[in-house]
């Protein structure tokens, strides 16, 4: 008898080294072999041959808001995570905050992961959070496994997440890069903000004046010039402004180590589109202009962008007033992340293996997870099967986010996921989550 237990057979395997026609062997939840198309069945494996259904590396994303515990009336860890496994997503980061408790200690990482461990459907990992004062509390949730911190630079929206002042971040990054840790940073300049036009009302323009590219670009800078200083390793959270590509690109060639993300909503949504009062499309920073999206897209297939993750951010409907000052501002695109950025990729002349490389790929790498990320041998059986010719219509309430407000309500994708699988099981299969079986991760040991 063999080993294997299951084998997956697909005309199109997207591989690190490209797709082809393979047969994919999973024994113990992980990947054993990548094999010809027509290879032998082993002994006593089940085998599902998928056709033309395209096999993917299951989806990570790093930029997750699930509110839980203390705002589950946003989201939670239950509908998070059947969400994402609908929507072909198998591994996700939480955020530190909504949560309440915010995860800036260990006592607080450890409620947090209580209330996970019950119903997760997905894999999980956490971020820790760096707020004024918790400097001593840094280390101990970098030992206690988080993956790395976020902090803000201006208010977050939440009273117990507090931004960090320049000299409180420059504490932060010294500490974080003392034991060779990441910080992921929200980049908004506060006082260009505080200098720009309040957002009041339901225009969509006014609420776009209100976060003006210029407030990124200066936060940019800045802590490009501080990781440089301190040979730290920095994240830019959830970038929007293409402007500030080549501040990253130039970084980069000086050899400071500083990686960046975007997200589906700025790829595919441009202002131009967003109707007045429509605050489901309100987010921090804004969906900006077409051809800022051009350039995005071009900073993606340049390599100035690593990843494109969901951030997630959720609420409950009567938050989404029609009033751009006053709406929460966050974008909900768990389940629809894969079919959003296909759909505007393949527009683009982009292949599904550039989609792998940027939301399966390039987040594992961002946080270390090397048993994530890519069909090969080695890593855990994590895949999306996806039929990318087929569309569908966003139906809010066919979402199994807790709150089906959405910013794709009624638009037409690409991209059906047939199923989703967690280390060889199962966990979705036509949209429909099966039970949960994801785990908690913690971050990788490195010698």
């Amino acid at each position: 008898m063999s080993d294997v237990e299951l084998v997956l057979r697909s005309a199109n395997v997207v591989t690190p080294d490209g797709p082809r026609a393979a047969s994919v062997s999973v024994a113990d939840g992980r990947i054993v072999a990548v094999g010809p198309y027509d290879a032998p069945d082993p002994d006593g494996a089940r085998v599902e041959d998928l056709g033309d259904d395209v096999l993917l590396p299951g989806l990570v994303d790093t930029h997750v808001h699930v509110n839980d515990p203390g705002r589950t009336a946003w989201e939670g860890f239950g509908p998070a995570t059947r969400a994402a496994a609908a929507g072909g997503v198998t591994t996700l980061v939480d955020m530190p905050l909504n949560s309440v408790p915010p995860t800036t200690t260990v006592p607080a990482l450890e409620v947090k992961r209580a209330v996970a461990r019950r119903s997760a459907h997905v894999d999980i990992g956490f971020w820790g959070g760096a707020v004024p004062g918790n400097a001593p509390e840094l280390r101990p949730l970098h030992d206690a496994g988080v993956l790395g911190f976020k902090a803000f630079l201006l208010p977050s929206g939440v009273d117990e997440f507090p931004p960090l002042a320049p000299d409180q971040l420059r504490t932060a990054l010294r500490e974080i890069a003392g034991f060779g840790g990441l910080l992921i940073v929200h980049a908004e300049d506060p006082h260009l903000i505080d200098g720009a036009p309040p957002p009041t009302g339901p225009r969509y323009a006014d609420f776009l004046a209100s976060r003006p590219r210029a407030a990124e670009n200066e936060a940019i800078a800045g802590l490009i010039a501080l990781a440089r200083e301190l040979d730290a390793r920095v994240h830019v959270l959830h970038l929007s402004s293409a402007d500030a590509l080549p501040l990253i690109a130039g970084a980069r060639r000086e050899g400071v180590r500083i990686t960046a993300e975007t997200c589906p909503h700025f790829l595919t949504l441009t202002a131009e589109e967003v109707p007045d009062g429509a605050t489901e499309f309100k987010c921090c920073p804004p969906i900006r202009e077409a051809a800022n999206q051009d350039a995005l897209w071009a900073g993606l297939a340049a390599g100035e962008i690593d990843c494109v993750v969901s951030d997630h951010s959720p609420c409950t409907a009567d938050l989404k007033v029609g009033d751009f000052g006053r709406a929460w501002g966050g974008i909900s695109s768990l389940q629809l992340g894969l079919p959003a950025v296909w759909t505007a990729a393949r527009r683009r002349g982009h292949t599904l293996h550039d989609v792998a490389r940027w939301m399966s790929t390039g987040p594992a790498a961002l946080v270390g997870l090397d048993r994530k990320g890519a069909i090969e041998a080695g890593r855990d059986a994590d895949f999306a099967v996806l039929a990318p010719d087929e569309t569908f219509t966003v139906d809010p309430a066919a979402l199994h986010h807790r709150n089906q407000v959405t910013a794709y309500a009624g638009r037409t994708l690409y991209g059906v996921v047939r199923s989703t699988w967690l280390r060889g099981r199962k966990i979705a299969d036509h949209g429909t989550p099966t039970e949960p079986t994801g785990r908690l991760l913690e971050r990788p040991s490195r010698p």
